[in-house]
Formats: structure tokens, sequence, C-alpha cells
């Protein structure tokens, strides 16, 4: 886990179009607000970067005391359409004036306007149907619940189990954690997921073999055959990356799931709405899948999440008995659908692909710098992460990660901590709304950090 010293430092004075950092970093009267978090949350809660945000809007940061970051973040993946839109904020004001807070799953207009939209972004519309959720890992567990109804109710209790990918992350939650390919998340359960099973990623870095054979190979030697798989369960891209399956290989695995009527699940959660140059990640690959989870960049606010999904499978369950407290919350929803207009008045999608024609190259070339410490980089559209490893090796080096990281929070460049399955990977994922001149700017921050701490290169 990331650690960040809270210990207020003298830093460069910076001021441009979209950074300024003229105070010590961590602010030092932002420690109060630490301190007292630490006294009233628990630990898990820290690990990124010491600034307390006041104030967000567009592909910017910016806290109480005057300084502004540019923002390559989204939060979290979230903001696809920028931080602190308008257009949602007027949207969201209207309705607490209205007012109308909470309506459990009785009907309101918003939430028929919403899965409207969301339907017509399916492979084909008239074969989906939406269930809106709150959450990402509850959208992942609804999905793992449907894929083993359908299959206990068409094909018996034999065909049960539920497969996924190493170094995968679909969530926090029980099942999802099940699901997701990373042991030191799962140390605390016991027992249960005896029907989960994971496969090597064909991500081509941390496993060089992308073929589908290894697929077909693994599951064998686990004991099991495609007649006793209930779904397949895949990040569109691996969090960790983003790691990317090759095409043939999405594609020889939809072939698979359809010659043993096995439900295929991708994971869009944070892959979704534009964030790869395509509305879903899934589209790169020509694949049609049966269940589709969603969230993050759906609002890009406020939580919510949806499953879409053939409605064969869909409506497995009677009324009333596939529901969650929050489904269709009005103001998320409402969120909801301004976002997905914007990124379509916007062309935010396309905005992605573009942008991601400069940021690529322009990372590739500190890659290419410092190539014996900079192991990898994958990215589409505007997500992109570079592996640090130790000199010469693939072996992941977090310290150093968490310290390129900090020197460009010090510098006015936001991101979150460094992921992956080490910590290692510096994760880059800017809002979509992101122009040329800011990446470029970026570009310029991250390329400052590297020299200072790998050196000249």
């Amino acid at each position: 886990m990331a650690q960040y010293d809270l210990t207020p430092v003298d830093v460069p004075q910076v001021e441009t179009k979209y950074r300024k950092i003229h105070t010590k970093l961590p602010v030092p009267e932002s420690l109060e607000i630490f301190e007292k978090l630490s006294r009233s949350e628990p630990r898990s809660m820290m690990g990124q970067p010491p600034v307390i945000w006041d104030r967000a809007e567009g592909f910017t940061v910016e806290d109480k005391w005057g300084n502004r970051w540019l923002d390559w973040s989204s939060g979290v993946l979230i903001a696809n359409s920028g931080h602190g839109r308008k257009e949602v904020r007027e949207a969201l004001k209207k309705a607490v004036d209205k007012p109308l807070l909470a309506t459990y799953v009785f009907v309101h207009e918003k939430r028929a306007e919403l899965t409207s939209m969301l339907v017509q972004l399916a492979p084909q519309p008239d074969d989906y149907s939406v269930f809106l959720l709150s959450t990402g890992s509850e959208a992942v567990e609804n999905a793992i619940k449907l894929a083993r109804t359908y299959a206990l109710e068409k094909h018996g209790k034999e065909k049960r189990f539920i497969v996924s990918f190493k170094n995968a992350f679909h969530g926090r939650t029980l099942g999802s954690q099940l699901a997701g390919g990373m042991d030191k998340l799962k140390t605390w359960i016991v027992g249960e997921g005896k029907t989960f099973i994971q496969v090597p990623f064909p991500d081509g870095y941390k496993n060089e073999d992308t073929s589908f054979d290894l697929f077909l190979k693994s599951i064998r030697e686990q004991g099991i055959s495609g007649n006793e798989i209930a779904g397949i369960i895949t990040e569109s891209y691996q969090g960790v990356g983003p790691d990317f399956l090759p095409v043939e290989y999405a594609q020889k695995l939809q072939d698979f799931c359809r010659e043993y009527d096995i439900i295929s699940i991708y994971d869009e959660v944070q892959a979704g709405f534009g964030r790869t140059g395509k509305m879903f990640t899934f589209e790169h690959y020509g694949v049609e899948p049966d269940l589709i989870t969603c969230g993050k960049g759906i609002t890009s606010s406020l939580p919510l999440s949806a499953v879409i999904g053939r409605k064969k499978i869909m409506d497995l369950y009677a009324p009333g008995s596939m529901t969650s407290t929050h489904s269709g919350s009005p103001l998320p929803v409402i969120a909801a659908v301004e976002n997905l207009k914007l990124i379509e008045k916007e062309h935010l999608v396309e905005n992605s692909r573009k942008m991601g024609e400069v940021l690529l190259p322009g990372l590739q070339k500190i890659v290419d710098r410092y190539s014996d410490r900079l192991g990898c980089l994958h990215g589409k559209g505007l997500v992109a992460g570079i592996q640090v490893v130790r000199a010469g090796t693939k072996e992941p080096d977090s310290r150093t990660a968490v310290k390129i990281n900090e020197k460009c929070f010090q510098k006015g460049l936001l991101m979150f901590a460094p992921v992956g399955i080490a910590g290692e990977c510096i994760k880059i994922a800017p809002p979509l709304t992101i122009t040329k001149e800011a990446l470029d700017e970026g570009l310029e921050v991250l390329a400052e950090a590297c020299e200072e701490v790998l050196g000249k290169g």
C-alpha cells in the first residue's frame, strides 16, 4: 500500500494555466483534518496523495488554500465527462428543489429515461435490458448471481463454476473478491469459493503466453470442463495494467461460451463510457457479452451502477425479487442522464480516442528513456499504466512508483496512488474532456518527475 509522508515540505512554486502550487505540501493547515480522520476512520481510507479536495471542475482539482492540480485520476476513473459539470449540477438542483430524493423501486420518470438510454448502448438493444444498482461491486455480485441462476435452471447443479482471471479486480464484497484474482485480497475468506476458479490473464507482459490454448489447459488442469462452467467474467481491461485481451483470444473465448452455453460477463465498471476510445472497451474485441457490469463513469459524479444483460437472463427473477434499496434512486439517475447526454453531445468517446494518440506516444517516449526501470506501458484512449520495476527485471518496484507519483503531486499533477499486483503501476486516467495542451503539460511534468527520481536516463 502506498505511504505518503504527512510532514509538510517545501516544494518548488508552480503556476501555469492548469497548475498552481504555492504552499508547502501537504498544506500545514490540512494536517488537522487528516488527524481528525485518523481518529474517526479506519486507516484503510488513507493511502492517497495528501490533498484535501475542496473543488473539482473540468480536469483540475483545487484545495481551499489556493493550490490547483491537473487531474490525471478522474477521482478513480469516475469523472469521464469532467468534474463538477454545470449541466449535472443544475439538473440535481432542480431535483432537490422538487423535492424527490428517494423512491426505492417505486417508479420515477427519469429511471425510464436512463434505462432506455443504456439499452441503446447494448450490442443488440432489443435483446437487452438494464438493472440499476449503487456500486460496481454490487453489479458484479448481481451478474454472478444471474449467471449461476441461468445455469442451474437450464442445466442443473453440475453447471456451477465461475471462471475468472488471475490479477483481476472486481470489487471488495465477498462474491466480487471470490471472482477477483488477487490472493492478497482474499486472506479473510475461509471456506467459501470452491466453485470460483482463476486462469492466467493473457496480458503479454506478466504472462507472456497469450494463446487461448492456455485457457483450455488451465481449466483442464483444475479438473473443470466447459459443461460445468456457469459463467466466465473478465474485466474488459484489467485494472492492474491496464491490461487488454488480445482480440483473437476474446473472440475464441466468446466461441467457447456459446459452445457450452456459458454466460459471458464483461466488467466495464472502470472501462466503460468512452474511457478507451469506444463507448465500451469490449467493442475493441468484436464480441457481444451476455452481461455487462457498469459503474464509475456512468454518472461522472454520484454513486450508480448497472447490469446491462440479455433479457433471457435478466428476466429470471419475478417482480420484487431482484431489487436494491437504491435501485434507480432519483439523484444518481439524473446525474447519469445528464452525463450520457454530455458524452454524446461533446463527442467525448471520440475525444478519448484522439487524445490517446497524444497520451500514449508521449508516455512511450518516457518509458523508452527509462526502459530498465519502466518495464511496460499499456493503454488505449485515456487510460494508461506504466509498470515500475527493479533495474533489468520484471520485479515490481512499488517504492519507486510511489516516489514518482509523489513527485508529480508536488509539481501539481495529481494521480491516485500506484496500483497493480504490488503497487508498482503508475495509472493515468484523466477526464475525457482533457485537451492536448493539458496532456502535453502533464507529460512534461511526468518526465520531470521521472528524471528527478530515476536520473537522466
